[in-house]
C-alpha cells in the first residue's frame, strides 16, 4: 500500500509538471523565426509559452493563434498585422511592442503591461482591466462594438482601472467601452468615438476632447465642464450628480 501511494504520488507530480511544460525554448523559437517568411509561416498555434522571455523577437511571419502567453515577456517585440484571437495573455508584457493593425478578440489581458506600445489601427475586443497603457499609441484603433455583428451578445472592450495617461487615442473607436476609474491624465482623445462608453470615476485632467463624440458617454460628477470644450454632443453625455 505504501509503495502504491509513492507510485501514485510520482505519477501525479509528473502529470503536474507536464501540464506546465513549455513547448519550445526561446532559442528554438528564434531559430524557427529566422527561417520564416510571408510564404513560410511558422506554426506556433496553441503552444504553451507561459513565462518565456520572448522580448525583441519578430513574430510577423508566425501564427500564434490560441497560444498561451500568460506572464510572457514580449517587450519590444513585433506582432503587427497578426491575428491573436483567443490567445491567452493575462499579465503579458507588451511594453514598447508593435501591435499595429493586430486583431485580439475574446481575450483576457488583465493586469498586462502595454506601456508605450504601438496599438495603432488595432482591433481589440478584450478584457484589459487594470492594464498599463501609459503612453501607448491607439491612433485609429478600433476597440468599439460592432453593433451589426453580435451573434454572441454584446461583446466590448473592458478597460476598468486601466492606466491610459498620456496615451494617444486620436481617432480611436471606443464606443460602448467600459472605462470606469481609468487614468486618462494627459491623454489625447481628439476625434475619438466615445459613444455610450462608461468613463465614470475616471481621471480626466488635461485630456484633449477636441472633436470627440460624447453621445451617451457616462461620466462621474464633473464640476467644470469646460474640459469638454471642442467635443461633440456634450449635451447628450450623462453626468452623475
Amino acid at each position: 500500500m505504501k509503495l502504491q501511494k509513492i507510485v501514485l504520488g510520482v505519477a501525479a507530480m509528473a502529470l503536474s509538471l507536464d501540464v506546465f511544460a513549455i513547448d519550445l525554448t526561446r532559442n528554438e523559437i528564434e531559430q524557427k523565426l529566422k527561417s520564416a517568411s510571408k510564404t513560410n509561416i511558422v506554426d506556433l498555434r496553441r503552444k504553451d509559452f507561459r513565462t518565456l522571455d520572448l522580448s525583441k523577437l519578430d513574430f510577423r511571419n508566425a501564427d500564434l493563434w490560441g497560444t498561451d502567453l500568460r506572464d510572457a515577456n514580449l517587450n519590444d517585440s513585433n506582432l503587427s498585422d497578426l491575428n491573436l484571437d483567443l490567445t491567452v495573455m493575462t499579465r503579458i508584457h507588451f511594453a514598447r511592442a508593435n501591435l499595429s493593425n493586430t486583431s485580439i478578440f475574446g481575450v483576457s489581458m488583465m493586469d498586462s503591461d502595454l506601456s508605450d506600445a504601438n496599438l495603432s489601427g488595432s482591433r481589440f475586443i478584450a478584457n484589459l482591466d487594470r492594464a498599463n497603457l501609459k503612453g501607448a499609441n491607439l491612433t485609429d484603433a478600433n476597440w468599439g462594438v460592432d453593433m451589426k455583428n453580435q451573434p454572441m451578445g454584446l461583446m466590448r472592450v473592458s478597460l476598468n482601472g486601466a492606466n491610459l495617461s498620456n496615451a494617444n487615442l486620436t481617432g480611436a473607436n471606443l464606443n460602448r467601452a467600459l472605462m470606469k476609474r481609468v487614468d486618462l491624465t494627459g491623454a489625447n482623445l481628439t476625434n475619438s468615438d466615445l459613444t455610450m462608453a462608461d468613463l465614470s470615476g475616471s481621471h480626466l485632467e488635461n485630456v484633449n476632447f477636441k472633436g470627440a463624440n460624447l453621445n451617451g458617454t457616462k461620466f462621474g460628477f464633473i464640476k467644470d465642464k469646460s474640459i469638454f470644450n471642442g467635443a461633440l454632443n456634450v449635451n447628450a453625455a450623462i453626468f452623475e450628480d
